[in-house]
């Protein structure tokens, strides 16, 4: 039985900071469609007939180059000021992982969605969005992608990440989610340890499947995996995320 809707809003080439804020606008919307404003603690009730869609995955292609770290801590101020000199923009960002790199050709997506409304631990979702990736790359002829035993996490081609994962929970709502190399400048990487994982490398759709692979490309076979998934129907927003 599907799950209930989740909104889907498609934000285009947007500037990384730009996508955090409209994902954030999403978390307290889901907030408030379980809790209500004026709700008690205790298990959330269901959502009504009619009743929009409390959750949403954000969709996003960074519009410039930035590199991000997560909770485990920032750059060095020399190497902050390295990466800052050739041009691209810097971003703490309140996930798990270290930091990486968001630039053109890469999709990002941030589901924000209920755990606990959807029974699922947070070992579980994170499960869930590689294998979101591994049904994608299957649709997209690319069968060598895999994930990798824990600590690890991500899709990777041999010792390459194709898709890098790195969520927040608050509350039991989700935030942030996963990146995946569709055309992006590889080069990029070259200048941090990407996720701080030494001897590992990164890759990208276009490099493994041998075609020029957009963000545009792969947007339906996203969609088409992530509703089979969470097992829930997608409702397509109208709003810009402005």
């Amino acid at each position: 039985m599907s799950r209930g809707p989740v909104r889907v809003l498609r934000l285009g080439l947007r500037p990384y900071a730009e996508a955090l804020r409209v994902q954030e606008r999403c978390v307290r919307a889901a907030r408030a469609a379980r809790d209500g404003p004026d709700s008690p603690p205790g298990p959330s009730p269901s959502p009504g007939p009619g009743a929009p869609p409390g959750e949403s995955v954000v969709l996003s292609e960074p519009a410039g180059p930035v590199y991000a770290w997560g909770l485990r801590g920032a750059p060095e101020a020399a190497a902050a000021a390295r990466l800052r000199a050739r041009g691209a923009g810097l971003a703490a960002a309140r996930r798990g992982g270290r930091i990486t790199f968001h630039g053109p050709g890469q999709l990002l997506a941030f589901p924000v969605l209920d755990l606990r409304r959807r029974r699922l631990p947070l070992r579980g979702y994170v499960g869930a969005l590689e294998a979101l990736v591994l049904r994608l790359c299957r649709r997209l002829g690319l069968p060598a992608a895999r994930g990798l035993p824990p600590p690890l996490t991500g899709v990777w081609v041999g010792d390459s990440k194709l898709c890098a994962i790195g969520v927040h929970c608050g509350n039991h709502i989700t935030s942030h989610g996963l990146a995946l190399n569709c055309c992006t400048d590889l080069t990029w990487f070259d200048h941090i340890v990407p996720c701080g994982l030494e001897g590992k490398g990164v890759t990208s759709l276009s490099r493994e499947l041998g075609r020029h692979v957009t963000v545009d490309h792969v947007l339906q076979p996203f969609l088409d995996s992530f509703q089979e998934v969470f097992d829930c129907t997608l409702v397509f927003s109208e709003e810009s995320g402005d």
